[in-house]
């Protein structure tokens, strides 16, 4: 007996209906971003290894699906590497390419391959899978959907304002309300840190305090003596631990903690740039709200930081993020090309409306009518009147195998019944020579003898 067939761990088939809602999703954030001013670009689904390798940490570098080289890959193997099963070193000699990790290096390495061509600042979003080696978990893949989209070439916290605004556009359009956009700016952080005495150890210091909202103060804490933090430094964080309020007056806390460092205060003057034309233009939907503790895992930031949080009723991680970073296509050798983005979790956003009930009935579109097929000539005549019907917008189709016998048609109107199709349609021969329809709702079970006008008119109607 054959074995069953599967799938890889983390990854999914999707059925029409949830094809066609996330297509919902795809399409709202595509509408938006085009709405203020982004271009599309593609890139491959692989890239050279030494494009990615090495840009996301030791963690990101393990997380890389490798693609093992074309042929005999053993033939052309590190013999020392392999004698001594070095995985680093044997893995460079047999593997040249990689599955992009995310949309964000590709793009850099985009903009630098292609600056020529490129009109600054450039705005492009970009929406396409990415592979990670993770460990599933509920909304966590290793094959997922990206939704980004950045501005380089312009430092100017404009960008910042729009993005949030941007943010707000799309939970507004999937009527998702309760969304809070969190933001910080990797300066304060550096200046905390630096008030601490702890600026040799910014990262070990930005870990730990993203674990907040995690593991609790008094963890955290221990973290940071275990990470070498002194304990006087520690101390001196206590007013950030129950720092609250609304955004103004966190930022007037902040102004006498980080009031020795200049690099704090550039920070709190961005933030507060940032929060001012917020207020002014106002948010539909979204909630803007200053949280010190966000650090993100991303070393790259270099200014403002976002992450997205979803409703309070539901349980998941964020739902997108992002941030500026000042010289990303430096990696490549492109210097002071200042830029900022963010993502949309297409994922975890989908399980958000599901779980809140809030895709439109419309969204599944599905076929509006299906024809009987008596024959071939009802099936021909049947034909011209579909041609007629897609062309007013009406999806509409005939089933293939005519009717032989009572029981072929008893099963046509159960296919018609099992794909929820409103109406059918039965042409014989009393409907060919007066060039008339018999339409049938299938929800009433109500018929009636119509021509073809009022036919796209009373589907129209139902639709």
């Amino acid at each position: 007996m054959a074995q069953k067939p599967s799938i890889p761990k983390g990854t999914r088939d999707f059925n029409p209906e949830q094809v066609a809602k996330r297509n919902y999703i795809f399409n709202t954030i595509r509408g938006i971003f085009e709405n203020f001013g982004f271009q599309p670009i593609e890139t491959p689904s692989f890239e050279n290894s030494e494009t990615l390798m090495g840009k996301y940490g030791d963690e990101g570098d393990r997380l890389i699906f490798k693609i093992l080289n074309s042929g005999d890959y053993l033939a052309k193997a590190n013999s020392e590497a392999y004698s001594l099963k070095d995985s680093n070193k044997l893995t460079s000699s047999i593997s040249e390419k990689a599955l992009r990790y995310d949309l964000t290096v590709p793009f850099a390495r985009y903009v630098v391959q292609h600056q020529n061509e490129i009109e600054f600042p450039f705005k492009r979003y970009q929406i396409q899978p990415v592979w990670r080696a993770d460990r599933p978990q509920k909304g966590r893949f290793r094959e997922f959907y990206q939704c980004d989209a950045d501005v380089v070439g312009s430092d100017s916290l404009w960008q910042e304002v729009e993005f949030i605004q941007l943010y707000d556009s799309v939970f507004t359009a999937l009527q998702l309300q309760g969304v809070t956009i969190k933001i910080n700016n990797r300066k304060i952080l550096s200046g905390i840190a630096e008030v601490i005495g702890a600026s040799d150890k910014l990262i070990d210091f930005t870990v730990a305090l993203d674990k907040l909202d995690k593991i609790g103060e008094e963890k955290v804490k221990q973290e940071m003596v275990d990470k070498g933090i002194p304990q006087s430094g520690i101390e001196k964080l206590q007013p950030l631990f129950s720092l609250s309020g609304n955004f103004e007056s966190q930022i007037e806390r902040l102004k006498t903690i980080l009031s020795t460092s200049e690099e704090g205060k550039k920070g709190i003057d961005e933030l507060a740039f940032i929060d001012n034309a917020v207020s002014q233009l106002g948010l539909t939907t979204a909630k803007l709200q200053l949280d010190v503790t966000l650090a993100r895992g991303l070393n790259y930031y270099t200014g403002a930081i976002f992450e997205v949080a979803a409703p309070k009723t539901v349980k998941i991680g964020s739902i997108g993020g992002g941030g500026r970073y000042d010289d990303l296509t430096g990696i490549f050798g492109m210097k002071n090309i200042s830029g900022v983005g963010i993502s949309f979790g297409l994922d975890r956003i989908y399980l958000v409306l599901e779980e809140l009930g809030l895709f439109p009935e419309t969204v599944n579109k599905n076929v509006e009518v299906l024809f009987i097929n008596f024959g071939d000539k009802e099936a021909l005549f049947s034909l011209k009147a579909i041609k007629q019907l897609r062309q007013q917008d009406i999806n509409a189709e005939l089933y293939p195998d005519k009717i032989t016998n009572g029981k072929h048609m008893r099963k046509q109107m159960n296919h018609a019944n099992n794909r929820n199709i409103p109406f059918v349609v039965l042409v014989g021969e009393e409907e060919i020579s007066s060039n008339t329809y018999t339409l049938k709702d299938m929800k009433t079970g109500e018929q009636q003898k119509v021509s073809l006008e009022v036919l796209i008119s009373a589907i129209k109607k139902k639709s």
